[in-house]
């Protein structure tokens, strides 16, 4: 059992990798859509591109939604809307009127004219004819209206001949015009203002029942295809009842093809071809970016942001799938370019847009799209930290997807009169959600613990806390530094490596110098040397840890491992030869590596470079009356003895690429000690 936990623990790094390759894999499968997918491409009012379609099987053609909404609409307004009356309210106004009536008029009056009354009480007639709402509906006046007395039907009518609870008043001046009393109207108004009671009361339950059958009987087809009618002809405008046809055959496949029997069968499938990609993907970080295979938490990284692209686009196409071209897939590549390098950066790009293709509407255009602005992004975006650059390059890539789209456009619908321009404004929107990748780039730092260009600028500050401390504690390392840099950024952009790594990691590989900067020659300003008063073991001693309390000093302040990894090989497993062999004088038995830096050997091009620039800037202060001949030798001689003690066998270095170090070396050196010709005084 031991054993076997052993075993799991020495191989725990490839077991993650194996469980996020398995979840990252089942995620994607998740977000895909859960239907089949209809093996043609088609837009309404574009040609069909596919040769003449046959009908596979029968099936019945399916209304639009506009089509069911509008028969929802006609059901609506035939449906009849029902009304509970209270047939006793009549009779309580009739008897509060004249309770009113009397109180109103004065008696010479109603004797003088006796029609009064009665004509009152034949206003009530006609207004309580068929009910008074209870409150204003909003019906039209010929909707049909049935009134329901207890249980039972009492009549039918329009809703026009209810009478509205303030509608009452016009019907009192008819009646009192049509008796020649309108003289009266305004007591007859006070009257009936008082009296008048609503009996009608909207019944909303049997209102809805009798809406839903109406609902019901709507019939979501209409007609039905054959198997073997030819649908659509190769060339033919997809448009009007072919349309129809066509999404009717696309939803009957689908639902034909994903059901119970096969659903897992078609999951496996899924799965099988979006672990094909992720795997092509592991594989090329194995074969190319070994370093980058090594490290989990990169792997990591780049998994997320695959499945961050996948998810933002099955957002958008389950929203509304002609926005999908909003989602700003270009950040991909622009992220993995900052943290990595273009090369890495385009493989994954082009992976994930594969396996988008399986969910968004026409495939083949949108991965000749993305792909081709994927490949502007990452041979147009140099030097992300430049503000400028990020602007000008998506206004490239902007440009790029404007002209394809165009393109492609044409070439389906043969003119261009039906093109819409706002298609054009959603590519405008995913540049500008492209500029996003600045603060993106800063969290995944954050997050992730990586670093990109655009922290290395910051580090490479002079003004920087540490970068002072240094220069304050250790001036002549600080100026030392300074050189190295130069030498090395200059060499880095002679063979192409990372200048800005280079130069930040050359910056800080001495740091740990300021714990005793009196140890170090190039801070010794009064002549007094304190190795004097020390054994040869006990100065190698003090010189080999200056690596170790620089790993120490740059953690506290939080540099970044790219950096720290400058300081831990910029010395690789090199000899303290000075004390090696003034111990050796006097023990002959004085063990080597007691006299040997820790290690590691430099692992890249920017650390191979580092450690030869430190070498050699750091020796060229004992060469005496400099010339030419001299110069050339002396760099030949330290860089041989490197490459002789097998310090670059780890570094990814070629041989023509130390050759041409060499010459920017020799050139700069030469720069450097040049003398000036004298002038008389």
């Amino acid at each position: 059992m031991n054993d076997l936990i052993n075993k799991w623990y020495r191989n725990h790094a490839l077991l993650y990798k194996v469980l996020l390759f398995l979840s990252t894999t089942f995620l994607i499968v998740y977000l895909f859509p859960k239907s089949g997918k209809f093996k043609y491409d088609f837009d309404k009012g574009k040609p069909w591109q596919s040769e003449s379609l046959l009908a596979p099987f029968d099936f019945a053609i399916k209304k639009s939604s506009e089509e069911i909404e509008q028969e929802k609409n006609e059901a609506l307004d035939r449906s009849a809307v029902y009304f509970d009356i209270d047939k006793s309210v009549k009779s309580i106004v009739v008897n509060a009127y004249e309770e009113k009536f009397i109180s109103s008029f004065s008696d010479s009056l109603i004797k003088n004219n006796g029609r009064l009354f009665e004509v009152g009480k034949s206003a009530i007639d006609v207004i309580y004819e068929f009910g008074v709402l209870d409150e204003d509906y909003k019906y039209s006046e010929n909707k049909n209206v049935i009134l329901i007395d207890g249980q039972t039907q009492d009549g039918e009518t329009q809703f026009s001949n209810l009478t509205k609870l303030d509608g009452f008043r016009s019907k009192i001046e008819n009646e009192l015009s049509n008796n020649g009393l309108s003289q009266f109207e305004a007591t007859f108004v006070s009257v009936f203002f008082d009296v008048i009671r609503p009996n009608l009361k909207l019944n909303s339950s049997l209102t809805q029942k009798s809406l839903d059958e109406k609902i019901e009987i709507i019939s979501s087809v209409r007609g039905s295809i054959e198997k073997g009618t030819l649908i659509i002809s190769k060339g033919e405008i997809v448009e009007g009842n072919k349309y129809d046809v066509l999404t009717s055959l696309e939803t009957e496949y689908e639902s034909q093809v994903w059901n119970d029997s096969n659903y897992n069968l078609i999951i496996f499938a899924y799965s099988l071809l979006v672990s094909l990609a992720l795997l092509m993907l592991l594989l090329f970080l194995r074969k190319y970016r070994m370093e980058v295979f090594l490290d989990n938490t990169k792997v990591t990284f780049i998994f997320f942001n695959i499945l961050l692209m996948i998810l933002l686009t099955t957002l958008v196409i389950n929203y509304n799938s002609k926005y999908v071209y909003v989602v700003p897939l270009c950040i991909l590549p622009l992220v993995l370019k900052a943290f990595f390098d273009a090369r890495l950066g385009l493989f994954a790009h082009v992976l994930t847009v594969l396996l988008l293709g399986f969910i968004v509407p026409n495939s083949y255009e949108y991965m000749f799209l993305q792909i081709i602005a994927g490949i502007v992004t990452i041979l147009t975006v140099s030097e992300l930290y430049k503000r400028a650059n990020l602007f000008i390059s998506v206004g490239q890539i902007t440009l790029i997807y404007i002209i394809a789209y165009f393109a492609f456009f044409v070439i389906q619908e043969g003119n261009i009169t039906s093109l819409d321009p706002s298609t054009f404004g959603l590519f405008v929107l995913c540049g500008l959600a492209t500029l996003f990748v600045q603060p993106l780039i800063y969290i995944y730092e954050k997050l992730f613990g990586l670093v990109s260009d655009v922290s290395l600028l910051e580090l490479s500050d002079t003004n920087t806390k540490l970068l002072k401390e240094l220069s304050n504690k250790a001036p002549g390392t600080f100026h030392h530094s300074l050189n190295v840099a130069n030498l090395a950024e200059a060499s880095a952009n002679e063979i192409g490596a990372n200048a800005m790594l280079i130069r930040v990691g050359a910056l800080y590989h001495d740091i740990g110098k300021m714990k005793n900067p009196t140890y170090f020659t190039e801070n010794q300003a009064t002549g007094i040397n304190p190795h004097d008063e020390l054994s040869s073991r006990e100065s190698a001693k003090i010189i080999i840890d200056h690596t170790l309390d620089g790993i120490e000093i740059a953690k506290k302040n939080n540099l970044p491992d790219r950096v720290i990894d400058f300081i831990r090989t910029h010395h690789g497993t090199s000899m303290v030869y000075y004390f090696y062999r003034k111990e050796k004088d006097l023990n002959e038995d004085t063990n080597e590596d007691d006299f040997r830096y820790p290690g590691p050997q430099p692992f890249s091009k920017e650390t191979a470079i580092l450690m030869m620039c430190d070498s050699v800037e750091a020796a060229s202060k004992s060469l005496k009356e400099p010339t030419t001949t001299k110069i050339d030798a002396f760099v030949e001689t330290i860089i041989s003895k490197q490459m002789e003690d097998g310090q670059f066998l780890n570094a990814n270095i070629t041989f023509k690429e130390i050759q041409s170090i060499k010459k920017v070396l020799k050139t700069k050196l030469a720069n450097i000690f040049h003398l000036r010709i004298e002038y008389p005084e």
